[in-house]
């Protein structure tokens, strides 16, 4: 069995889902007792997830936002509180989950809400169906997220569908080739997979991975560059003349960062549209949201879930691939004016609120260190 794996202590009956092996309560009791953080940690979470989004409405930065918020499933807590990290229960994690499936849960039992596939515009609902991955084997739909490890997870339903050998085999990867999408299916098929499948999606910091987007497809694909970066240029480029030939390869992230602001969220490419417009959950319910930040954790915990063959494991992080730090963040939000700022926020302001991510912190005092 592969290391990582045996840290969790689950037990996997044949042919069947886990029993619940963790106590919440009792695990959070526990950590209160072993340590001075867990309060802190709480206040932040519980902060971030209820006042935040309840500030920005106050401030009417809501104002305008048509698509609806998405929701987690807070129906299966045994799967949460199953989770164990390597010497004992990841109770961080398990709050989390917990908190992040408690706030969607309860913006979602807003009227206006879809609460199924079919009752999404025909746009939203194409963009999810095309964004989900199914594999029957093992019964489970993946939601892929555009820069939060999807090419990862696609290497591993590859793995798991026969049509590569291992997830470590060094090859460029097709995002579409042998994967079987929602889109793809009958009506009836896909209903009875919402149903009987278990559902898992990733989300990751918003900014942080606008900023992956940005440093990726504008400083190193050049057929982004060309159909983005030269219409960016020329529309916000106050130097730019018509005379003079654009090559997009120079985009900046003030000019991408304007872009954006102007943009319809359902209309954006997969690469920036907001988490919330590509995996809508809302009208599908998840059971089980990971994040980036535990990436590997989160990943083993659902590879178990699924019972796949011990020797397949998610694969480590490429050696050529350039993480965005927090000091690289920093610098460039640093470097936006905040008015842009401000008005870039309502367009991501569900994915913070709803994945318990705090707002950025870009006063002057906080900018300069």
């Amino acid at each position: 069995m592969h290391p990582r794996r045996q840290a969790f202590g689950l037990n996997r009956p044949e042919g069947g889902r886990r029993s619940s092996a963790t106590n919440f309560g009792s695990a959070v009791s526990s950590l209160r007792r072993g340590s001075t953080v867990l309060p802190s940690v709480l206040t932040f979470l519980v902060i971030v997830a209820s006042g935040g989004l309840l500030m920005m409405i106050e401030k009417g930065m809501l104002n305008g936002m048509e698509t609806p918020a998405p929701r987690g499933n807070g129906g299966r807590p045994d799967l949460i509180r199953q989770r164990r990290g390597p010497g004992g229960v990841d109770v961080e994690s398990q709050i989390l989950q917990e908190i992040r499936n408690r706030t969607i849960k309860t913006m979602c039992k807003q009227r206006n809400m879809p609460h199924n596939i079919w009752s999404l515009s025909p746009l939203q609902r194409k963009t999810l169906l095309h964004h989900v991955l199914v594999n029957d084997r093992y019964r489970f739909l993946y939601c892929y997220v555009p820069k939060v490890a999807c090419s990862n997870w696609k290497r591993v339903l590859k793995v798991l569908n026969g049509a590569l050998e291992s997830v470590d085999v060094n090859i460029k990867m097709d995002h579409h080739s042998d994967l079987t999408f929602l889109s793809s299916l009958k009506p009836e098929e896909i209903r009875y997979r919402l149903k009987h499948y278990f559902k898992f999606m990733f989300v990751r910091e918003p900014l942080e991975r606008l900023l992956s987007a940005y440093r990726n497809k504008f400083g190193e694909i050049e057929s982004y560059q060309k159909k983005y970066g030269v219409e960016i240029v020329k529309r916000y480029r106050k130097s730019h003349t018509k005379v003079q030939s654009v090559r997009g390869d120079d985009v900046t992230f003030t000019e991408f960062i304007r872009y954006l602001v102007d943009e319809d969220v359902e209309r954006m490419n997969e690469h920036w549209m907001p988490m919330y417009n590509l995996c809508q959950p809302c009208a599908m319910s998840y059971d089980f949201i990971g994040s980036y930040e535990h990436l590997e954790t989160d990943a083993d915990f659902v590879l178990q879930l699924i019972n796949v063959p011990s020797s397949v494991h998610f694969p480590e992080r490429q050696t050529w691939y350039k993480p965005v730090t927090t000091e690289t963040l920093h610098f460039y939000l640093c470097s936006l004016p905040q008015k842009l700022l401000r008005e870039l926020l309502p367009k991501y302001i569900l994915d913070f609120s709803l994945f318990t991510y705090p707002l950025p912190n870009m006063t002057m005092d906080h900018c300069r260190h």
